[in-house]
């Protein structure tokens, strides 16, 4: 059985969503900016500093977490690379790979930026919760 028709007070949950995300995005992008750092950049030592288990990562599982290419991944680590903000070590493990991390510059820009950016989620408040979908209301009875 197909859902059920979606209906205005749907359109409108799904519209006030879409907004509270791009406002969001904004306001990282230019805050980001303002510190000297690209939105992409923020979103890479973001996800070096939660990638799980462990405070490192190879550029293949950077590349998958930004949902990149690899090469575009390649070059993004070597201009945050270039701002002190990342390292590349090898892996002790296996020669041929590449360990990449966050440095104290970027340990130090990323804490900052990340409790920026919590205090704007925090002040969105219900703007970014997600849209609640109520089932419909149960057709009433008609006629005897």
């Amino acid at each position: 059985m197909p859902p059920p028709p979606l209906t205005k007070q749907d359109f409108e949950a799904l519209a006030r969503f879409r907004f509270g995300i791009r406002r969001y995005l904004r306001f990282s992008e230019e805050i980001v900016r303002r510190h000297g750092i690209s939105p992409q950049q923020y979103q890479l030592l973001l996800a070096l500093k939660g990638f799980p288990g462990r405070d490192w990562a190879t550029v293949g599982e950077l590349a998958e977490r930004l949902q990149l290419r690899h090469h575009s991944t390649v070059e993004l680590v070597n201009r945050a690379q270039g701002q002190k903000l990342v390292r590349r070590a090898p892996d002790p493990d296996d020669a041929r790979m590449v360990r990449v991390g966050l440095t104290s510059q970027g340990e130090r820009a990323l804490a900052e930026l990340s409790a920026l950016h919590r205090s704007e989620l925090e002040r969105m408040g219900t703007v970014l919760a997600l849209p609640s979908w109520e089932a419909p209301e149960p057709a009433e009875p008609t006629g005897p």
